[in-house]
């Protein structure tokens, strides 16, 4: 079945070849996790959200290496989508919480940030993203859960829904794979670079 047979556009805002890209480069994960469920579903759920124009700004900034918390977001929720779906929870409030998990709008790593953070990131992240999203969406009491505490065990407070773990542990398991994809990726440029000089000096070598 060709998944991405209704993804016409390819401009570079197209956010269906955003995620279509990025399953393809998760190719082994997404075939043992999905072989019956299209995108098309996962995008109609999130379609008002991924369309809000602060919602986009997670565009502007890194979550975990080169993601951005835009990504982030998005491959969280399908794979919160895809794991709630075959175990018959409410995939529909926690694959649109997942996207607005992260909804926090500033860079962490930076030291000077035009937000004042009233603790370290990771505990009070969560607190700034539902007070965002509630701002632009009519959040419902496991969506809101789900953003709040999406952080555990790091953040104390047990979630309250079996979505909520869904998505703690989706959350958690995209970020090792976006860490462990771009380690890979740097060691392959070395590895070019490598035998690239090695090559380039054997050529030069022969010549002189």
């Amino acid at each position: 079945m060709n998944l991405f047979k209704n993804f016409k556009r390819k401009t570079e805002e197209d956010i269906f070849t955003k995620i279509g890209c990025n399953i393809d480069s998760y190719e082994n994960t997404h075939i043992a996790m999905d072989k019956s469920y299209e995108l098309s579903e996962f995008f109609s759920i999130i379609k008002d959200i991924i369309s809000n124009n602060t919602v986009k700004q997670m565009k502007l900034y890194r979550q975990h290496c080169n993601t951005s918390t835009y990504k982030h977001c998005m491959q969280v929720a399908y794979y919160t989508y895809i794991a709630c779906k075959k175990l018959k929870l409410d995939y529909i409030s926690a694959t649109r919480a997942a996207m607005l998990h992260d909804l926090f709008l500033y860079d962490w790593r930076k030291k000077n940030r035009d937000i004042a953070l009233p603790g370290l990131h990771a505990y009070v992240h969560p607190h700034i993203a539902l007070e965002n999203a509630n701002k632009l969406f009519d959040l419902n009491d496991i969506e809101k859960d789900i953003i709040l505490k999406h952080m555990w065990p790091v953040t104390f407070a047990f979630p309250r829904y079996k979505e909520s773990y869904i998505v703690t542990i989706m959350d958690k398991y995209s970020a090792c794979l976006e860490t462990y994809l771009y380690i890979q990726e740097k060691l392959k440029a070395k590895t070019f670079y490598k035998y690239a000089y090695i090559f380039l000096s054997m050529l030069f070598f022969r010549i002189v």
